[in-house]
């Protein structure tokens, strides 16, 4: 029988996950905000197999240049497991689509224009080549397999996610450096509060034990136990 807390603490870093990579929506807003327009940003400076970042307020989202003016880039999205209209799929996935497809783990690996990917951020290029010395592939290598993932795919925003997708395209091997944070992040929060939890279990026991502890310590023993319960 498979141990249900690795299960449970996954499904957890993924629904926490999921709130910081939803688009927000300008207060008062009642639908999606639209991309700028056509020829907002200056894609002379993109080459075929560039690795584009758009650094967002929690996460950055990744895609593959793949020439004029197209990115391929993987987005999770719930309509290529319920419809094969192409037209509705291409659209510009809302926040609703991309909830559901997270839900249900379902993407697809879409080619849109950079204003439709970009949305409206900053783009960096080729800045993930510092971490992959040696390991950059070819351009044409790079953009050609991004070209062949294009389409529905499975998708987990800890395991197969847009920066999986992209370092695989470009360096020929799927890793999320930002995943590996969260979860880096997440595991300290975890051990920090254990810690709090044990050094208040054993003074509470020492006063079981030796008796009421010395006015001195009691704030020692009761402020970690304040704190952890607010936390």
């Amino acid at each position: 029988m498979k141990n249900p807390v690795p299960q449970a603490a996954s499904l957890l870093l993924e629904k926490l996950m999921l709130l910081v990579h939803i688009r927000p929506l300008p207060a008062g807003s009642g639908g999606e905000t639209p991309p700028p327009a056509p020829g907002y940003y200056d894609t002379s400076c993109f080459k075929r197999g560039d690795l584009l970042e758009v650094p967002r307020t929690l996460f950055i989202h990744f895609g593959i240049y793949l020439g004029e003016n197209r990115v391929a880039h993987m987005m999770p999205d719930i309509l290529p497991s319920i419809t094969g209209d192409r037209r509705q799929i291409q659209q510009v996935v809302t926040n609703k689509r991309l909830i559901l497809g997270v839900i249900a783990r379902t993407a697809s690996v879409r080619v849109d224009t950079v204003e439709d990917f970009a949305y409206g951020g900053s783009i960096l290029v080729n800045h993930m080549d510092r971490l992959f010395e040696n390991q950059v592939l070819g351009s044409e290598e790079a953009a050609r397999r991004a070209e062949k993932l294009v389409g529905a795919t499975a998708y987990s925003l800890l395991w197969n996610n847009c920066e999986h997708f992209v370092t695989y395209c470009r360096y020929g091997a799927p890793v999320s450096f930002q995943t590996d944070k969260f979860c880096e992040t997440v595991k300290m929060i975890i051990r920090d509060q254990r810690s709090v939890l044990a050094s208040v279990l054993v003074g509470l026991a020492s006063i079981v034990c030796l008796g009421v502890a010395p006015s001195t310590t009691l704030p020692t023993i009761f402020i970690p136990f304040f704190l952890w319960m607010a936390g």
